[in-house]
């Protein structure tokens, strides 16, 4: 997977659903709850609420860490742990279309690099 394909969804319908509320399940659990997504071809990510405002916290993961969707049980099973996902930097609402924020997170997740480097480096 280049850092391109990580920001489209695994199947072409999956950007015709709102995913909107939908819970998130890792490949160990539940992590929470689908705040905001996107389906822009080349683009596409999904917004995780990781829970209470207190101790979670939102992250933005790539459209291509989505494993599966089951639209009955509004559920959207990612290919990675719940510790990867609450260890993800934060969500920038401001940079979410900026490339070295993208390049980032495509770097933390698994793509082009070996970790996340801060937005200001």
């Amino acid at each position: 997977m280049t850092s391109v394909d990580i920001w489209m969804y695994r199947e072409a319908t999956w950007n015709q659903i709102d995913l909107t509320g939908y819970s998130v399940e890792a490949l160990d659990g539940p992590i929470g709850k689908i705040d905001q997504a996107s389906s822009d071809v080349g683009l596409g990510f999904v917004v995780v609420d990781t829970g209470p405002w207190i101790f979670g916290k939102k992250v933005m993961l790539p459209a291509g860490v989505l494993r599966d969707i089951d639209a009955d049980a509004q559920t959207v099973f990612v290919n990675r742990t719940k510790e990867q996902i609450r260890n993800a930097p934060e969500f920038d609402e401001g940079a979410r279309h900026d490339t070295r924020y993208r390049d980032n997170l495509a770097g933390y997740y698994g793509v082009g690099g070996a970790g996340y480097r801060s937005y200001d480096d």
